[in-house]
């Protein structure tokens, strides 16, 4: 890299010293002094040709500084869009609690004599949930059926099934001793609509996510249930005057 600096000041002292010589123009200078004069002119030309390279190469250099100055500005302006654009329904890494560490190193410690006594878990106990869906395939759903419900829109639908499945079946797995009158009616409902096809199923019906969620159950509802089904998320089961929507 050229210092435009050093090129400068050598370019004012050959300046300096033409003046010098210019000023004795009046006077007969010698033949040896004219030779030097001449000397000095193709130096400070050269010179000037350095500088004239120097300033090139610099100006190329700041172009190419604010060309990723503009692609920094534009990348930040991305990362930040995204940032204060995060889908609500996208899952968020939960940090480990107080004595989170201890209570690792305990599992590890406990884990080889799991191992060996395995623990059945009861299915009874396992309340199942919806995954979300990906943009892929919300795009797949053709456009008379999605008419103009949005993507966020679909997953929020998506979010309240889940909420009002885990509140059922919580009731369903608790003791009739433990509830109150109110989740006692529900538990007797929830029971009254089950049948032998709905035997280790989780379902819901139109009642449960009025209960359990706050979104609307109307006409873009069952829209966005019909697009579920197409995205295989679950599937409809009549009978006993209710439908019921059953995860797969």
């Amino acid at each position: 890299m050229c210092d435009l600096m050093d090129v400068s000041v050598h370019i004012h002292d050959r300046i300096s010293s033409l003046r010098s010589m210019l000023d004795l123009a009046a006077v007969e200078l010698p033949r040896n002094k004219i030779k030097k004069l001449g000397q000095e002119l193709s130096v400070v030309g050269g010179l000037l040709e350095q500088f004239e390279k120097c300033v090139g190469q610099q100006r190329e250099e700041l172009r190419h500084l604010k060309e990723l100055e503009e692609s920094f500005k534009e990348n930040v302006g991305g990362v930040q869009h995204m940032k204060d654009n995060v889908p609500a329904h996208m899952p968020k890494k939960r940090g480990p609690a107080n004595g989170g560490e201890a209570a690792l190193k305990q599992d590890e410690a406990v884990q080889p004599a799991q191992q060996q006594q395995p623990v059945r878990k009861s299915n009874k106990s396992c309340i199942r949930s919806m995954d979300v869906i990906t943009l892929p395939e919300f795009e797949s759903i053709p456009q008379y059926m999605r008419g103009r419900v949005s993507y966020d829109q679909m997953n929020a639908a998506v979010q309240s099934i889940n909420t009002a499945v885990t509140a059922k079946y919580k009731i369903l797995h608790q003791s009739m001793k433990t509830l109150n009158n109110h989740t006692r009616k529900l538990h007797q409902r929830f029971k009254e609509q089950e049948t032998k096809d709905t035997k280790g199923q989780n379902f819901v019906v139109e009642e449960d996510i009025r209960e359990f969620s706050k979104i609307k159950v109307d006409k873009r509802f069952q829209g966005i249930l019909n697009m579920l089904r197409h995205c295989q998320r679950l599937r409809e089961m009549r009978g006993g005057g209710l439908t019921r929507y059953m995860l797969l």
